[in-house]
């Protein structure tokens, strides 16, 4: 599932963990919150550019589960951040045609913001643009857990039979239930793990690490991982 551009294959679906931010702004002498919402600006950028390229999904990493321990400080701050990029991002979404949804656990999140992800899904959800997944309140092992809550409660409702899981079934019980794979995953600040972002989804996904704080990337950076997803061999386990 890819798409020629400028004689690349471009891929489909890219997933991103934005790293770095804090770092960022320390090394300029700001406060961690001025990167954060610095990077929040690069986001914005960055999914135009991408659309132009011919990328069709973006899947991105905003806030973790394992981010709550935090100083207390920090995540205050990155929840007011979240809450003016919600208030912000319907009509930034309606203007660009993209469409934005939020992945993970949103009963742990506060009503109004659970308010604000509902009017932002609801008021995009027709755009025809670049499908953007924010990962919120997130975690692979967690949202597996829930999938498999999600599946037997199904199972005790008698809505399926246990030999109906399979592979696609238990992909349709993911958060990502109707999104492609991601064919490419990036992450910047020079970090070379996963830290428990779509474990189920990336099976199959190629990697690019770049030294990079997540503020700094920019449109020659994200060509460049193109570039590298051309010479991969995606052989899906075949010869």
């Amino acid at each position: 599932m890819k798409e020629e551009n400028n004689n690349y294959n471009v891929p489909l679906h890219v997933a991103i963990i934005m790293d770095g931010n804090g770092r960022w702004a320390v090394n300029k002498g700001k406060k961690r919150q001025a990167g954060h919402k610095q990077g929040s600006k690069t986001l914005e950028t960055i999914c135009k550019q991408a659309y132009d390229l011919g990328i069709r999904y973006i899947t991105t990493y905003a806030f973790s589960t394992e981010n709550w321990s935090r100083p207390k400080e920090e995540v205050d701050n990155l929840m007011n951040l979240l809450r003016h990029y919600l208030k912000t991002s319907l009509k930034n979404a309606i203007k660009d045609n993209m469409r934005v949804r939020v992945i993970g656990d949103k009963t742990g999140l506060d009503d109004d913001i659970i308010e604000s992800i509902n009017k932002l899904e609801e008021g995009s959800k027709n755009n025809t643009g670049l499908q953007l997944q924010i990962a919120l309140n997130y975690g692979g092992r967690d949202e597996i857990v829930r999938m498999t809550q999600k599946i037997l409660s199904d199972y005790e409702n008698n809505k399926i039979e246990i030999n109906d899981i399979n592979i696609d079934m238990i992909s349709k019980y993911m958060d990502t239930a109707d999104i492609p794979d991601p064919d490419l995953l990036i992450r910047t600040s020079g970090e070379m793990r996963l830290s428990n972002f779509l474990l189920w989804q990336i099976a199959y996904t190629e990697f690019y690490f770049v030294e990079k704080h997540w503020p700094d990337f920019n449109i020659e950076d994200l060509k460049d991982a193109i570039a590298y997803y051309n010479k991969t061999d995606r052989r899906y386990g075949g010869v």
